[in-house]
């Protein structure tokens, strides 16, 4: 009986109806083996009953399908469909919206659902542009968390689901043991049979839990060869026990666990099957014998594509069919000639019953996967999506910390990596095969690189001496192997010649050696194992580039082992392993939040830009030790060209109070040194009695409770009309004038005395309650040096900053760094006359000559966030005790909190969010009251949230191009920020609920 499209459909709908009233007493059968087995199938059950054979022999065949061909091969796909009844379609190259249109339009002319494959290891890139690429299997088989890989299946698999693709051609369960191999070798997990076994499964997984039919591919095992059968007939020679011990293996564990679908190889195998020039694919022996009754697999079984030579070759068009369904095989792939295919296959069913018999139990088969799979009840349905949804931020996190997961060190002369951040040492750069300004070049930038060169990978002896010339006297150089390629029968794309500039460099330099490919083209060139540190990259892409640059300076973990052995010394599952105890760079997802909801930041950050409430500014957000965001927007100042870098450095403002101030004072109470219930004047005894300031109590200043004015304007003093006071300041420094205040401003030495004079004798506000200052805060650092006889900035380097490995927050930034390094802040058209570039904003500290307790402090979101994070440790950090838990638990909890409204909401020196909902700096209601941090005027903040372990920093120059720019604050970008990143907590999926 013949089916078409409308009657199929209508007895479809009247055999759901009916199957609708059975409800639960329905006899479920059980079944060994794939999921889809294990169902009920009535749809499949009944429609069997009702199809003619040309129908059945039809849904044996997969046909080859492009999206970027001409209409010609879509109407030829069409007729295929419509008149041999094709049961399904496996796409090739093309656009993912191209493929969506012919999806639709070849499931409306096929009267039974079409089940459609692609081959995807490497995600939907491998065949369609316009999609996410994934790593290949060898990068994933440097990884040992198998969950990732799983996670991998999983993300592949929801974009297939919304393209239409129901059967995805991977794992590659291989085992690839031949370096020479050229058609599987990278896309094998390795050597090692229980890794590649493992990490198959949980490939699979990750596909068959998000409704995608995982296949494994090449049966019985296409690692060990040095042939490529889409051109010939490999052989692989060795007896069944070596066969049982390694190529079955992966096979066996996967079918021991539900794999649903099995390809068979184009292999010659004598010991299973001598028949001359017969491929595994066509061998009864092979499939029937050995897959189905030894290994007892009952899922589908796809023969590789039948148009490739290693089978081809030998047969005619339409004979190779035959022979592979004889063999046992339940779907035909890429068929050469499928009219001849099926007319061979109808004249061998009629004579063969017993033939037969067996295709309608591998149709009724298909058919239940394809019901199994929903078909039937979507069949009418079409594929909409725009083609920028297949994926989300959260596929792109995986992928990048699958890349940064798999990065390898298998050689570390003397622990010499990771490399010191801020290290005075010149470093050079030799990019083989790539551009400057590459994405590695780029992030390497700014850490001491003082020369780089790139070179093509074939050069001449002349240009080897130049490059040899240019880095005289640079002690370590960093040399990238980057135009790699796969095949072995190129040594992986890399030239003798520029193994010869390596080999030289060795000879006079620290060769630190990146190879971005395949670890295999080591064992081609084994003197660059010579080099005294080596990182295998796997692949060379932006995200390998960024996480090699991680690794180098001990930004991230190092986790990843060589998948396979390059030679008896580099084996398979050597990786040196360095784990960091300090803030490193990790992925939402990691450590339980959303990146999806993370990158609502980016929208939140451009809409200040686009409302010019900054130029530019620097977010960073870290969970448990992990820095899961830390991007950089816009420019140094509207006008200018220049971008802002995630290292960029800020003028922190009042977050000196706590990144300075605060540690100082903690560690001298700590010590016994300080007391906090003393007034200011036990310490500062030039301070006359009679002065109210003399009897502050330290904890009352520090809680912003002590009754003095908010600021003293001390700058307006030594001005009249817009113009300097005579006897105030200098254009260029003298011995009197030796102050520094800006660029082309120096400020009398002894003005310094009328600063702290006019706090001496300020007046108290008629209430002393909380009420926010900065003048308590210029006289912390003078008790901390009379307490400890040292300069107050020396004394906070060289107790918290150095041990801390922090080197960017510092006082008068231009003494160490460059200018263009320094983010602008103010165009100060009423005091300095100039561009605040490097130079304090605060006019008190700048006065002060940049150094003061409550401003003067510039920094990177980095090295502040290294801070907050010690703090968020109960004051450890890399194993370095820099505080007790008992200091930190008493400056930042909350110190005059009394239920009210009005309460101080202060800790000593931090602040703290507020319980009720007015204005603060945090988001009322979603942050721990446990959480402490601090704004800063000029546009920044850095928070801490013990209860959840995230550190938040944001750095701007909202004050730019003056200080009345508060778009800032009016637009509570700072808070919203915040709200995103609680919400990428609630957000976060959980990878068990999925399962």
């Amino acid at each position: 009986m013949n089916l078409n499209h409308k009657a199929y459909l209508t007895a479809c709908a009247a055999l759901l109806f009916s199957l609708s009233l059975i409800g639960q007493g329905n006899v479920i059968r059980e079944f060994e083996g794939p999921d889809f087995l294990k169902q009920n199938s009535p749809i499949s059950d009944s429609l069997i009953q009702l199809m003619s054979l040309e129908e059945k022999i039809g849904q044996l065949f997969m046909v080859a399908a492009w999206s970027n061909k001409e209409e010609g091969h879509a109407l030829e796909i069409e007729k295929l469909i419509e008149k041999n009844h094709i049961g399904g379609l496996i796409f090739f190259q093309g656009g993912p919206e191209r493929q969506r249109k012919l999806y639709n339009r070849y499931q409306s002319k096929s009267a039974i659902p079409l089940m459609i494959g692609m081959d995807a290891e490497w995600g939907l890139a491998m065949r369609l542009d316009s999609t996410l690429r994934y790593p290949y299997q060898m990068t994933l088989g440097a990884i040992s968390n198998d969950s990732l890989i799983y996670e991998m299946g999983a993300s592949i698999a929801r974009q297939m689901n919304k393209l239409g693709v129901h059967v995805s051609f991977s794992p590659v369960a291989d085992v690839n043991n031949n370096a020479n191999n050229p058609v599987i070798n990278y896309r094998s997990f390795g050597e090692n049979v229980e890794k590649v076994a493992k990490k198959s499964h949980a490939y699979a997984s990750g596909l068959q839990n998000f409704g995608v039919l995982a296949n494994a591919k090449h049966f019985p095992g296409h690692g060990d060869t040095d042939v490529d059968s889409h051109k010939d007939l490999p052989i692989i020679a060795h007896d069944k026990s070596r066969l049982d011990s390694l190529e079955l293996m992966p096979f066996k564990y996967l079918i021991s666990r539900g794999i649903a679908s099995v390809m068979v190889a184009h292999l010659y195998i004598p010991e299973l099957d001598s028949t001359a020039n017969q491929a595994s694919t066509l061998s009864k022996l092979i499939v029937d014998s050995l897959l189905k009754k030894e290994l007892g697999f009952n899922g589908l079984i796809f023969t590789d594509a039948l148009n490739m030579h290693g089978v081809s070759k030998f047969y005619e068009p339409g004979e190779t069919d035959e022979k592979a369904l004889i063999a046992g095989n339940d779907v035909l792939l890429f068929s050469l000639n499928v009219e001849k295919a099926m007319n061979r296959i109808a004249k061998a069913l009629a004579d063969n019953k017993l033939l037969a018999k067996e295709v309608d139990n591998r149709v009724h088969k298909i058919l239940k996967a394809k019901e199994y799979l929903g078909l039937f009840e979507s069949h009418s349905d079409t594929i909409k999506f725009e083609s920028a949804s297949l994926s989300d931020f959260s596929d792109l996190s995986l992928i990048e910390r699958l890349y940064s997961e798999a990065v390898t060190l298998i050689k570390n002369e003397e622990n010499y990596l990771p490399l010191q951040r801020y290290s005075k040492k010149e470093r050079g750069l030799v990019i083989v095969g790539d551009y400057l300004d590459n994405t590695y070049h780029k992030e390497l930038k700014g850490k001491k690189l003082t020369h780089s060169v790139a070179v093509k990978k074939d050069l001449d002896k002349e240009k080897i001496q130049a490059v040899l010339k240019k880095l005289e006297g640079i002690e370590d150089v960093i040399v990238n192997i980057h135009g790699m390629n796969q095949r072995p029968s190129k040594k992986f794309g890399i030239q003798a010649s520029s193994v010869a500039l390596i080999d030289s460099l060795n000879k006079h330099h620290r060769v630190i050696l990146n190879v971005f490919g395949n670890p295999y083209s080591l064992s081609k060139y084994p003197s660059l194992l010579n080099c005294s540190s080596i990182f295998i990259l796997y692949e060379d892409n932006e995200f390998v580039q960024k996480a090699a640059i991680k690794a180098l300076f001990g930004d991230a973990n190092i986790l990843g082992t060589l998948p396979v052995s390059v030679n008896a010394d580099f084996t398979e599952g050597t990786g040196i392993r360095i784990k960091h105890d300090k803030l490193t760079y990790g992925f939402p997802e990691e450590v339980g939040m959303s990146a999806n909801t993370l990158h609502l930041i980016d929208s939140i950050a451009l809409d200040g830009l686009s409302e010019q409430a900054y130029p530019g500014c620097v977010i960073l957000v870290a969970k448990d030790e992990k820095i899961v965001y830390h991007k950089a927007f816009g420019n140094y100042t509207f006008e200018g060209r220049k971008e802002v870098e995630p290292h960029s450095i800020y003028d922190l403002a009042s977050i000196t109070k706590i990144a300075a101030t605060a540690p100082a004072i903690m560690k001298l109470s700590e010590d016994g040194l300080i007391d906090l219930n003393r007034n200011v004047g036990y310490y500062l005894s030039e301070i006359a009695d009679s002065c109210f300031v003399h009897s502050i109590l330290l904890k009352d200043l520090m809680t912003h409770q002590a009754g003095l004015k908010p600021w003293i304007p001390f700058y307006l003093q030594t001005m009249e009309k817009g113009k300097y006071k005579k006897g105030y300041y200098s254009s260029k420094p003298t011995e009197e004038f030796n102050v520094q205040v800006s660029e082309k401003l120096w400020i009398n030495q002894n003005y310094r005395d009328s600063i702290f004079t006019k706090i001496y004798n300020s007046q108290p506000r008629k209430k002393r309650d909380y009420k926010y200052s900065d003048l308590g805060f210029y006289l912390l650092p003078q008790i901390v040096e009379r307490i400890t006889k040292q300069d107050f900035e020396s004394y906070v380097q060289a107790q918290f900053f150095k041990p801390l490995g922090i080197e960017s927050l510092v006082y008068n930034p231009l003494e160490v760094y460059r200018k263009e390094e320094i983010v602008p802040t103010e165009h100060d058209l009423y005091f300095r006359k100039e561009l605040l570039q490097g130079h304090v904003h605060d006019m008190g500290a700048a006065m002060l000559g940049g150094v003061s307790g409550h401003a003067g402090l510039f920094g990177n979101a980095y090295d502040l966030a290294v801070y907050m994070q010690m703090l968020l440790n109960k004051g450890e950090y890399n194993d370095i005790e820099i505080f007790k838990q008992s200091t930190i638990d008493q400056f930042t909890a909350c110190q005059n909190c009394d239920g009210t409204k009005k309460e101080n909401r202060r800790g000593l020196i931090f602040d703290k969010p507020s319980r009720f909902e007015e204005e603060g700096p945090t988001c009322f209601g979603c942050i721990s009251h446990d959480s402490f941090g601090h704004s800063g005027f000029t546009g920044t903040l850095a928070w801490a949230d013990p209860e959840e372990e995230i550190v938040y920093i944001f750095l701007s120059n909202r004050v730019y191009p003056n200080m009345k720019n508060k778009k800032l604050i009016k637009m509570n970008i700072r808070t919203k920020i915040m709200e995103a990143i609680y919400k990428s907590l609630e957000d976060s999926p959980s990878i068990s609920d999925s399962q």
